[in-house]
């Protein structure tokens, strides 16, 4: 096997693997929650953390590598990965589990961030958007995949099984980088932006916790307002200081480039509208009103992983053959209807009727994924496709965690507080029926017109690209 399908195979199983383990847990949380004795606030904070802490430590991670080895900090992410994974699995308590998967969301940043230079190592200019397509599709297929793996291990083993799954997977991986992966790019000196890193973990950690310690009234109104205003005074300082300093982890002088702006401003909003659908999904089909057990819910939500899966790979090729403006367009148009669909479901439904707007919202991701990261990786010059991968991939994490954030707030503002804390803690079957359910149903089908608006929204943006055909390769 050539070197470069050794990378790309490699690099796309591990992103599999630490994808999958963003959403894989969602889906046990009915069961994990009471097993636990978590609080509501612990239980929102088990599924932030994983994608908050990524997000704020991958561009300096990618640094790291650029100044001491991409393969041998992959392998680094690999192992911490790994043992993370165990330690998961043995949490006694939700502040234990907490603080396991931020080891694990360390993990997991050193391989996204790796993954993508590696790639771009591995590949020449010609080959190297279609690597990287598809190393961002395993990111899509590897969330969704989780929600039927998860089902599946926790009604047959338990919660804890979940993080089982990660162990011989993460062994034979780091076995076969060890062996197989080679240090191909060049090592550089440089610094850290270690003061840009802080303004912007900051900025996102007030954000979020304004907007989950407010909702669920945890502190006071004008703590949570505080919090808020000042999280995003933050931001906004974050890009002040990244247009400044000399050697920036997220460099803004990209985004002069149209098609670049275009593609990332695309992908963060697709992600917004999409980051929940795990969340509401799987407290809908196990909540007061369906009441399926994890293996069940798992199985109603194999069409979104059927239909990524197939469109995927074929999207790509289409792509390459006639350019991605149309199947980008496609991929939103197609997930807004099936997001519009879903907010007309009602307290109880079928198999048969979900089918449909969960294929079409999976397809429509699948269709989606492959042309819009070729896009962005073509629209910047070669020496700066590992950068623009990694900032990519930061913008999806960080639409992700937005979208989780903002559900929980909207749950919040529409379901009475102690009729939420009965649905996610598991403890919905002492719920006076009548009044939970009319609450919770309304406010998933606010959710998910918000996730249309943005989907609609989001062609916006992806009408400006110019098929990759049409395009000059920088």
């Amino acid at each position: 096997m050539q070197y470069k399908w050794i990378a790309l195979t490699n690099t796309t199983i591990c992103i599999l693997m630490a994808s999958l383990d963003a959403n894989i847990l969602i889906i046990a949380l009915p069961r994990l929650v009471p097993d636990l004795h978590v609080s509501l606030i612990e239980t929102i904070w088990i599924i932030l953390s994983y994608g908050l802490v990524t997000s704020s430590v991958l561009l300096s991670f990618g640094r790291l590598a650029d100044m001491f080895g991409r393969v041998k900090l992959y392998n680094f992410g690999l192992i911490l990965f790994t043992i993370a994974s165990f330690l998961c699995s043995l949490a006694q308590t939700g502040t234990e589990l907490i603080l396991f998967r931020i080891l694990q969301a360390f993990g997991a940043a050193f391989l996204f961030s790796n993954s993508a230079a590696i790639l771009t190592d591995a590949f020449d200019e010609k080959e190297r958007g279609k690597a990287l397509g598809l190393n961002q599709i395993s990111i899509v297929i590897g969330s969704a995949l989780g929600l039927v793996l998860g089902g599946i291990l926790t009604e047959m083993l338990g919660w804890r099984a979940i993080f089982w799954v990660n162990i011989p997977i993460g062994i034979f991986a780091i076995v076969w980088s060890k062996a197989k992966l080679r240090e191909l790019g060049t090592i550089v000196k440089g610094k850290i932006d270690w003061i840009g890193n802080l303004v912007l973990v900051v900025g996102l950690v007030m954000v979020m916790l304004g907007i989950t310690f407010g909702s669920l009234q945890v502190i006071p109104s004008f703590a949570a307002m505080f919090l808020l205003a000042g999280g995003f005074c933050m931001l906004l300082l974050f890009g002040y200081v990244e247009s400044k300093v000399k050697e920036p982890m997220f460099d803004l002088s990209l985004f002069k480039l149209r098609f670049f702006s275009a593609g990332n401003i695309t992908i963060f909003l697709n992600a917004l509208a999409r980051g929940a659908l795990v969340l509401i999904m799987a407290f809908y089909l196990q909540g007061p009103s369906m009441r399926l057990n994890p293996f069940t819910a798992g199985l109603y939500l194999i069409p979104v992983s059927f239909t990524i899966a197939t469109f995927g790979p074929i999207s790509g090729w289409l792509s390459d053959r006639y350019g991605s403006r149309f199947l980008t367009i496609l991929g939103l148009l197609v997930s807004a209807i099936g997001f519009l669909m879903l907010s007309q479901i009602g307290p109880v439904t079928s198999f048969n009727d979900l089918v449909l707007p969960l294929s079409l919202v999976g397809a429509g991701m699948g269709l989606f994924a492959s042309p819009n990261r070729s896009s962005i990786m073509n629209s910047v010059p070669p020496q700066r496709r590992g950068v623009a991968a990694g900032m990519s991939t930061t913008l999806v994490t960080l639409g992700n965690i937005i979208s989780l954030g903002v559900s929980f707030a909207l749950l919040a503002s529409t379901v009475p507080l102690y009729e939420l804390e009965s649905i996610f803690l598991g403890s919905s079957s002492t719920l006076n029926a009548g009044a939970a359910i009319p609450s919770f149903i309304k406010s998933i089908h606010l959710i998910f017109y918000i996730s249309t608006f943005v989907l609609i929204a989001s062609i916006i943006p992806a009408i400006v690209q110019r098929s990759q055909k049409e395009r000059v390769i920088y």
